[in-house]
């Protein structure tokens, strides 16, 4: 027999409505003010901040240990909102070692993955119920609530993966979703705003 420790295996309970995991899961929340400097406009930033900074996004992860051999999984809920015309968002990352995947499957609502790499490359997946989208080694990836409901997704990663969010706070990211004319329109971004 293997002397290696070994874990236990368990299973979690994910309510398909809230988006909400039942113990043993993490539980994190990122408000406006979290997301400084991240949203174009800086007036309407302020102005949503200072009238009540609320909730964006909420991630609920389900614990194992953060190495090579295990996978981290987790629910996002991105709340609905606006900043501006620019919908509410998540921070967004590349993984700090680079050659990881994962994935990312739409529960619930609807919205958009947004994907881009060093070399300047960008893609948009469109996330409806029942989408699984692959985000391949060595591109950053931020989602966002294109509608008027929770947009939630369970999302699958290595557990040595590692989040990278300052080259996105530093470089910005390649593309930003705007509403126009009462539809989501995707554009490419120079940079932060």
């Amino acid at each position: 027999m293997s002397s290696r420790n070994h874990m236990a295996p368990f299973a979690v309970n994910i309510d398909l409505n809230t988006g909400h995991i039942g113990p043993p899961a993490r539980a994190l929340t990122r408000r406006l003010s979290d997301l400084r400097g991240l949203f174009c406009d800086e007036a309407a930033y302020s102005a949503l901040t200072a009238a009540g900074d609320p909730v964006v996004y909420e991630v609920y992860e389900v614990r194992v240990p953060e190495e090579d051999g295990h996978l981290l999984s987790c629910t996002t809920i991105i709340h609905p909102g606006q900043v501006g015309r620019e919908y509410f968002f998540t921070k967004g990352h590349y993984h700090l070692s680079e050659p990881r995947a994962e994935i990312y499957t739409c529960l619930r609502g609807e919205g958009y993955l947004l994907l881009g790499n060093r070399e300047g490359e960008s893609r948009s997946i469109v996330m409806i119920p029942g989408v699984s989208a692959y985000i391949p080694p060595y591109w950053a990836h931020r989602t966002l609530n294109t509608g008027s409901h929770p947009f939630i997704f369970h999302g699958v990663w290595p557990g040595d993966s590692g989040h990278d969010y300052g080259s996105i706070e530093q470089a910005g990211f390649p593309l930003r979703v705007f509403e126009e004319r009462g539809r989501p329109a995707v554009k490419a971004s120079a940079g932060p705003c």
